[in-house]
């Protein structure tokens, strides 16, 4: 009997220990009103099209944005907060944390046979979406993908689980649209109700549906939310104009030295931030018709109507986490792709129609993109701080506290680092037999909890020949064609209009020589030689 004593004591110590590992093995829930932290977050990126910097409440803007507000008064606002410049090398950097041109997306969708510039992300990268995928997370996006037109590019085949929007790209509000574009889900091409449909409240849609299946599982997820709005054509509902028609009349100007003087007392600017002149694609307010002043009143209500549209989709967001307890422990991530477009939307076949209708194909132009990316100089596709900054929202209750305002600079190719953090995903060196190259980002994680990160590194920027560096309060910029290098010093300058570049040849020497580097290390070739490949 005594000898038995032991063996049943070993057996009762192995079930024990048996139960502790099998217990261990599964995630623990919270209770309902519980404030503990589980392990993983979820995450949600929500990314607007073309919106400016001043184009937020929260920014100084007139445009009715409450939801956009909240999320930033109850968390972190990055007012440095760069992007690539243009939309598909943007979504190219914050899927996969490179630089675009890494990334195979250092221009547009064009195969330009230059494997930098082939239009659709390459094997040597890997996206979020897939990295996350394979640490458990349910993975989802809606909207605009863009960076990649054919099938096999397409988000179901990069790592996302389920998808509904646009795979090609954006110009899409109304149905039926004025442009080839289709929506899909998944690998089903479907035809929107053309009495009902308006991609912004679509998308909107979608993402809260799918946040209300979630709210049962056991994994955490990834959703991605990539709008197309406020890009043209200039299409919203009439009730929408309606808010806003006749509360631009006051002219370009007057409007941007509103915007100007609430972002100074919002705290976004220091008081000593002078006001970039206006551009010179800018129309004397004067001058017009009234005819003319009407039209582009008109344009900008139309615009303000499409920002208010995707806030109020965000808000619906918002308020499925809320009610499915799901907030407290997702992270929320808004930015913009670029600054504002200058340029007037191009010709399409059958765009006859009042602006802002379904037939409409216009956009607001340079004057009203000169508001929107108040106080800095320049536009989309220039790597002025107007083309190339725009403020992030962060929020996250169970990790970031209230009212977090930070002029830290950050960068489009540090979301992934950040989220990698995160979550604990683990960045893979290899990926389906392919090799993939290191990340080009830093994490950002550390603001979260309102602690400073120094910029220690380079920043580097190139679109269609447009350049620039920036190292610490530096920046070296040039314009294409002139290929010029400007010089500015950012903390006594952010507005870019003092060009330091001849008091400080050597630092234009030494940056553009680390600019030379980063170009061949990345795959960055002059864009004259890039526009004269062939597919």
């Amino acid at each position: 009997m005594n000898k038995q004593q032991p063996d049943k004591y070993g057996q009762v110590m192995l079930l024990l220990t048996a139960l502790v590992l099998l217990m261990g093995s599964f995630r623990m829930l919270p209770s309902e009103n519980a404030f503990t932290v589980p392990v993983r977050p979820n995450i949600i990126v929500i990314l607007a099209d073309d919106m400016g910097y001043s184009d937020l409440g929260c920014m100084g803007s007139e445009i009715s944005t409450p939801n956009l507000d909240q999320l930033a008064a109850n968390g972190l606002l990055m007012t440095q907060f760069y992007n690539a410049g243009r939309c598909c090398p943007t979504r190219a950097s914050l899927l996969t944390g490179l630089y675009q041109h890494q990334a195979g997306v250092g221009d547009m969708t064009e195969n330009r046979g230059v494997p930098a510039y082939q239009g659709y992300l390459n094997k040597q990268c890997v996206t979020i979406a897939e990295v996350l995928r394979e640490a458990g997370y349910t993975t989802a996006m809606t909207g605009k993908w863009h960076v990649g037109e054919r099938p096999e590019h397409w988000p179901q085949r990069r790592g996302f689980t389920h998808f509904y929007g646009l795979p090609q790209g954006g110009g899409a509000y109304f149905y039926p649209f004025l442009v080839n574009r289709q929506v899909w889900e998944n690998d089903r091409q479907v035809t929107p109700d053309s009495n009902t449909f308006y991609s912004t409240d679509a998308f909107s849609a979608y993402a809260a549906q799918f946040i209300e299946k979630q709210k049962n599982s056991s994994s955490p997820y990834f959703l991605y939310v990539a709008y197309v709005a406020p890009h043209f054509p200039l299409q919203a509902k009439a009730e929408d104009i309606r808010r806003y028609r006749g509360k631009y009349k006051a002219g370009f100007e007057a409007i941007r030295q509103q915007r100007f003087a609430r972002m100074k007392a919002l705290g976004i600017l220091a008081p000593s931030v002078p006001l970039s002149p206006a551009e010179e694609l800018v129309k004397n307010w004067e001058s017009l018709a009234e005819a003319e002043k009407d039209t582009f009143d008109l344009k900008m209500a139309i615009y303000a109507a499409q920002v208010e549209s995707m806030d109020r989709g965000i808000g619906k967001i918002v308020e499925q986490l809320k009610k499915t307890n799901q907030l407290n422990n997702t992270l929320i991530l808004f930015l913009s792709d670029n600054g504002g477009e200058s340029a007037h939307a191009y010709p399409v076949k059958g765009a006859d129609g009042p602006i802002g209708s379904a037939k409409s194909w216009a956009s607001y132009g340079a004057s009203w993109a000169n508001v929107s990316n108040t106080p800095f100089r320049l536009y989309k596709g220039l790597t002025y701080e107007g083309g190339i900054i725009t403020p992030l929202i962060a929020h996250y209750p169970n990790k970031i506290a209230l009212k977090q305002l930070s002029r830290q600079p950050g960068h489009i190719i540090d979301l992934v680092p950040t989220l990698l953090e995160l979550t604990g995903a683990r960045y893979p060196s290899t990926y389906q037999g392919n090799d993939v190259l290191p990340l080009a980002g830093e994490s950002l994680a550390t603001l979260f909890k309102g602690q400073q990160k120094p910029l220690n590194r380079n920043l580097y920027w190139e679109h269609e020949g447009n350049r620039a560096v920036r190292q610490g309060k530096w920046k070296l910029v040039s314009r294409y064609p002139e290929n010029r290098w400007s010089l500015y010093d950012l903390a006594n300058d952010p507005t870019e209009l003092n060009d330091l570049s001849n008091r400080h040849p050597d630092k234009v020497k030494k940056f553009a020589n680390q600019y030379e580097t980063w170009a061949s290390r990345t795959g960055v070739i002059p864009w004259t030689e890039v526009i004269s490949h062939r597919k």
